[in-house]
């Protein structure tokens, strides 16, 4: 299953933390950076694809060294601090977050000012969209079956992180035709 049907899921699980208007407070922060910064929709799907590219193999050293309850409390962490934050800097230092923004560089045709002024808020609008498969306080269970997902890839495409704001957006957003 593809981690937008997973997030799809989580939002109709009373069991997780999910919810539309979660959703739609992160797809707005998105659109907001193509306001804001000038960058087009493709842009900006593919920065996230490449963010998504990027974190997935961070995330998945740091869960096989802490392993997979801490990893999910670490990213809920980092979600509720910000990239400013502790937590944040836990999973990413400065200097990877400076090579995903070289790798953005090379594969887009956005500038340098733009990137690293983006790349803070696309990274943790990635966690904030992982983060939405977390159970609620309380629930059963201690897994978050979205990060499980994303984490657990086969790299077939289905956990385009560019691709699940794209979808989410037309799910939020949908065109009569």
């Amino acid at each position: 299953m593809s981690i937008f049907f997973e997030l799809l899921s989580a939002i109709n699980n009373p069991n997780q933390q999910a919810n539309v208007s979660q959703l739609q407070s992160i797809i707005s922060s998105v659109q907001n950076l193509t306001t804001n910064q000038g960058i087009n929709n493709l842009q900006l799907q593919s920065i996230m694809s490449i963010v998504g590219e990027q974190i997935r193999p961070a995330l998945q050293q740091q869960q096989a060294i802490i392993g997979k309850g801490r990893l999910e409390n670490l990213v809920s962490q980092a979600v509720t601090s910000g990239a400013g934050g502790s937590a944040f800097q836990s999973l990413f230092s400065p200097q990877f977050m400076q090579q995903i923004a070289e790798t953005i560089i090379q594969k887009t045709d956005v500038n340098l000012n733009v990137v690293q002024s983006v790349i803070p808020t696309i990274t943790s609008t990635a966690l904030s969209l992982l983060e939405m498969g977390a159970p609620q306080t309380g629930a059963w269970g201690t897994s978050n079956p979205l990060l499980s997902s994303f984490l657990d890839t086969d790299d077939d495409g289905d956990n385009n992180l560019g691709n699940v704001i794209k979808f989410a957006d037309r799910f939020l957003n949908p065109v009569s035709k």
